[in-house]
């Protein structure tokens, strides 16, 4: 017997053995992180942690302790699992937040849910749950059946609310219902106070496919609604939502409003600078893929920034977007004549601003919404139609106006 060929044909015999355990340990790798690719979670709805002052809260509920949240938020982008961000940023030193319960339902208007959609939302298994001051907390993922463009409401019994609320301080309509107590399960919160300042809650998201993206509203008192009506969901990153639903192309992009009152984006003004936020309002938002930017009023308006300040904070914005995958769409100033922001100089600096954002080459497109909601006869104002009437802000024709001008193609993926 030839033993030195049998020994050459059973060490080939293991060689192939070997290769097919190989071959198939990587197939079944390779199935499973396609099967995990599959989805992803994406934002569907956002905002804007910041300090809410006192002031800003009712006069019977300045504490939160031993309290009722129940939140209204209209969503974008639809899903059969979704979870829920709660933010205590901004509490003092071990100042925690602490959750007895929490839920969500389909909201039928007002303080009303629909019970029969009513799930409780965990936290590791737990109905309840402690945020840790300065910090994000993220429920469990539930299964619920979410419309694209409907109203979620998500109500929390508050054990302990810390000294310093972390917010919205503007929800632009009375879609957040105040009740001493705990009435997490009621339908109806009977004895509710109403108000128009988000707490504690800061986003929502859902499972969607891994093709799925959002786009993050950076921005100021614009981005944030300011002048359109109350109540109705008519900023201009609502309209914009509804347009991408209406395309089949770019039905699964969120649309996530990340805009301040006040806000700057160099120094100064109302909650943390851009180039403070950018991180926790831009880069970490789930499965964000582009970033609008329009700011920059607030900055000149106030008199503090330069044209160049404000320049190097858009190029910063940039760099840091860019260095996380994502693409920075830039919008020029809008105009503000007559407005109580209005001077020579500001003009001066916000046509200067604008150029550069234009032929720059900075971004990775250019919105000029300076364009589109200018009066052609007088384009330091805005278009007697665009104007809310204090010369700054948009009307909700000029909110819609600046979404039907943006070119989807830029978010077709």
């Amino acid at each position: 017997m030839n033993t030195q060929r049998t020994d050459r044909k059973y060490s080939i015999l293991c060689a192939l053995i070997v290769l097919g355990v190989m071959a198939g340990a990587g197939f079944a790798q390779e199935a499973h992180v396609e099967h995990t690719q599959a989805i992803r979670w994406i934002g569907t709805w956002a905002t804007s942690a910041q300090e809410v002052e006192t002031d800003l809260m009712p006069p019977d509920a300045r504490k939160l302790d031993d309290t009722t949240l129940r939140q209204v938020v209209r969503v974008s982008v639809g899903g059969q699992t979704l979870r829920v961000r709660f933010s205590n940023a901004f509490a003092d030193w071990q100042d925690n937040l602490r959750i007895t319960e929490a839920s969500i339902a389909v909201s039928t208007g007002g303080n009303t849910i629909d019970l029969e959609t009513a799930k409780p939302l965990t936290f590791s298994g737990n109905a309840s749950a402690v945020v840790p001051f300065g910090t994000l907390m993220v429920s469990d993922p539930v299964a619920f059946d979410l419309k694209p463009g409907s109203d979620l409401a998500v109500t929390m019994h508050l054990a302990r609310a810390p000294k310093k609320t972390t917010g919205h301080r503007s929800a632009r309509g009375e879609v957040v219902f105040i009740q001493s107590g705990n009435a997490v399960k009621d339908k109806e919160l009977s004895a509710a106070i109403p108000n128009k300042c988000w707490y504690f809650l800061c986003g929502v998201e859902v499972q969607a496919p891994a093709s799925a993206a959002a786009v993050v509203c950076l921005g100021d008192s614009i981005t944030d609604g300011k002048g359109s009506t109350e109540g109705e969901n008519r900023r201009w990153p609502d309209y914009l939502a509804r347009r991408l639903q209406a395309n089949p192309q770019t039905a699964n992009i969120g649309v996530l409003n990340q805009g301040i009152g006040g806000n700057c984006l160099w120094a100064g003004g109302i909650g943390q600078t851009v180039l403070q936020r950018l991180e926790r309002d831009v880069l970490a938002q789930p499965a964000a893929r582009w970033v609008i930017v329009l700011e920059g009023i607030n900055d000149i308006g106030g008199g503090r920034t330069s044209a160049e300040e404000v320049i190097t904070a858009f190029e910063q914005i940039i760099a840091r977007s860019h260095a996380s995958g994502l693409r920075v769409y830039g919008s020029t100033i809008l105009p503000c004549g007559e407005s109580f922001y209005f001077n020579p100089s500001v003009e001066q600096r916000r046509l200067k601003i604008n150029e550069w954002i234009r032929t720059s080459g900075s971004f990775d497109a250019v919105i000029d919404w300076d364009a589109v909601v200018r009066d052609p006869q007088n384009p330091s104002r805005l278009l007697r139609q665009a104007d809310s009437g204090d010369h700054l802000h948009l009307s909700d024709e000029g909110y819609r106006m600046m979404v039907e001008a943006l070119n989807l193609e830029w978010f077709i993926q």
